[in-house]
């Protein structure tokens, strides 16, 4: 890589975040156009990034970058309001700055002339002539310029670091790791010898990891902008309320999950927020309201969208879902609301009454539940008619290490993460009864479904599940006095016991992906090291259940007890 390549990366890096910040910027300047913090901030950015650009020769970007810096010359002066007209025109501007950043990678060519004329034009009409406009840039740029000058190698607090080298590093401490617990599982006796080993590779393990972790306030700022759009489009007005920012969660998780939670925030407003007129009616303020919540428990973090909309009515959801052919008459009576309230992500399934150009097409939300379960999380939805409804995304803080519950079946080692885990106890088999084509057991008071892991690994395919008798093989072969090891976990809201061979321990790993051919395997997320070496698969727990679930289902087995 060259020299001006190198540069450029650290150009673009930069100029992401900064075109972040300015959307956000501008999205509070249309609030309060007196925000003088915002309006400088923006004026000290725009500034920064065409003189960056222009000497990387990127000149889209600063022209652009120019043009908007001007126009904030004069709303600093005071000499242009900042109305509604004007607004619209800087979104248009930063959305096509955004376009050009992202054209560095891309090689996209972007049109951006139209806009950059529409503000010239725009600031030789309200100043009050150009020459004054022209000397005033002048002296501000200057101004600017000595500042800049006399602040000039100050050594920066923070460095910019590829995600690649990152990664590459990070790949280095996991094989660390796992050369030190094979070492110190062969020198039976001399353990103490490898507690200092032990502490500093551990140490170093989560100090990469850190560097990975990003704060949640990175993405949710942007929902600023995404809030105002959608709510302008549908003619409402909503106030976007952020809380827990200072969570942090793995870089790449928040990137897998940008888009789906993009989706759900336009949905809450969309669909959820009423129109002013049947809130007032209600009795609810005009305004609505949407909140992005984050908060962390143990090795998860909980990202909700909540809104104080119209809720969703059950009734009218099972109507649909019975309509549609996603269930039948007998079979919607025995769902519970919960279940009812999931059929939202089945791909096809809509609850929209018409077709907007924000939503209502049918597709999306059955996009957003894959995207939480592909980085081994969940989803659930909580709702209350004419109150509103909660949406809340569970997500594994970092999607390299992960606390795992090791266990064996068939003398072959596997693990399922401890976020799925609600207990594990064992049961005499005699405990566990027959019911259709299930196995059931008691659990606290609480009947729930139980399933001998075994059973599903003997199958050639996911879809054998709905064959007569699959599920009761290892069952039928067992004595009755037999001890059975439960793994008790919850998927959607439902309890469930998952029977393994044999319990061993709780213990921290590095997941690595599956290679081909096995990246195809629908029971496994992934793979760690464990011991003298040995490969332990990781349980994909939502995957497993969800095939479960659907095709007893879909075959109308749903069975009480």
């Amino acid at each position: 890589m060259s020299k001006k390549d190198e540069y450029i990366e650290m150009f673009y890096s930069e100029a992401i975040v900064a075109f972040e910040e300015i959307d956000t910027l501008i999205t509070i300047v249309e609030k309060n156009p007196q925000d003088k913090k915002a309006i400088d901030s923006i004026f000290r950015i725009t500034h920064t990034m065409k003189g960056n650009a222009m000497g990387l020769g990127l000149t889209g970007i600063a022209e652009l970058s120019h043009i908007i810096e001007a126009v904030f010359v004069e709303v600093k002066a005071k000499r242009i309001p900042l109305d509604r007209e004007l607004c619209n025109n800087l979104f248009k501007a930063s959305d096509k700055l955004g376009a050009l950043i992202n054209a560095i990678k891309t090689s996209d060519k972007i049109s951006y002339k139209g806009i950059r004329t529409k503000l010239e034009v725009y600031l030789r009409k309200e100043a009050s002539t150009s020459n004054e406009k022209i000397v005033h840039l002048e002296k501000e740029e200057e101004l600017t310029g000595n500042q800049d000058k006399q602040s000039f190698l100050t050594m920066p607090d923070q460095i910019q670091i590829p995600i690649k080298k990152l990664d590459t590093l990070l790949n280095l401490v996991g094989e660390l790791i796992i050369e030190k617990e094979g070492l110190q599982t062969r020198s039976v006796g001399k353990a103490r010898e490898f507690v200092r080993l032990g502490r500093i590779a551990s140490d170093l393990q989560y100090s990469v990891l850190g560097v990975r972790m990003v704060k949640i306030e990175f993405l949710f700022n942007k929902f600023h902008r995404i809030v105002r759009d959608v709510a302008s489009i549908e003619s409402k007005e909503v106030h976007l309320y952020l809380e827990g920012i200072e969570n942090e969660i793995d870089r790449s998780i928040l990137k897998i999950m940008s888009d789906s939670l993009v989706h759900l925030v336009r949905n809450a407003v969309s669909h959820g927020i009423e129109a002013k007129s049947q809130r007032i009616a209600s009795g609810k303020s005009a305004i609505g309201s949407v909140t992005l919540r984050a908060r962390s428990e143990k090795n998860l973090v909980h990202i909700e969208i909540e809104d104080d909309g119209r809720g969703i009515h059950i009734g009218e959801l099972k109507k649909k879902a019975i309509d549609g052919g996603f269930l039948s008459e007998q079979v919607a009576e025995n769902y519970s609301d919960h279940e009812l309230l999931m059929l939202i992500f089945e791909s096809g399934f809509s609850n929209t009454e018409t077709v907007t150009e924000i939503s209502g097409r049918g597709v999306g939300m059955d996009v957003v539940k894959r995207a939480v379960e592909s980085v081994g999380g969940m989803i659930s939805v909580h709702t209350a008619e004419g109150k509103g409804t909660n949406i809340i995304m569970s997500l594994p803080s970092s999607m390299s290490v992960k606390g795992v519950l090791l266990f064996e079946v068939q003398d072959q080692k596997y693990g399922i993460p401890l976020a799925y885990i609600q207990s594990v106890f064992s049961i005499a088999k005699k405990n566990i009864h027959k019911v259709g084509d299930g196995l059931m057991a008691n659990y606290h008071e609480e009947v729930i479904r139980i399933v001998f892991l075994e059973d599903i690994f003997l199958l050639n395919s996911l879809s054998d599940l709905g064959n007569e008798g699959v599920l009761h093989k290892v069952y039928d072969q067992l004595s009755e006095n037999v001890q059975c090891d439960l793994i008790i976990v919850k998927y959607h809201q439902v309890k469930v016991g998952i029977v393994v061979g044999k319990l061993l321990q709780q213990k921290e790993v590095m997941e690595k992906p599956l290679k081909k051919p096995l990246d195809q395997h629908l029971l496994f997320t992934g793979a760690t090291i464990i011991d003298q070496g040995h490969v332990c698969l990781l349980l994909d727990i939502n995957r497993v259940l969800g095939a479960l679930f659907k095709e007893l289902k879909s075959q109308k087995r749903v069975y009480e007890v």
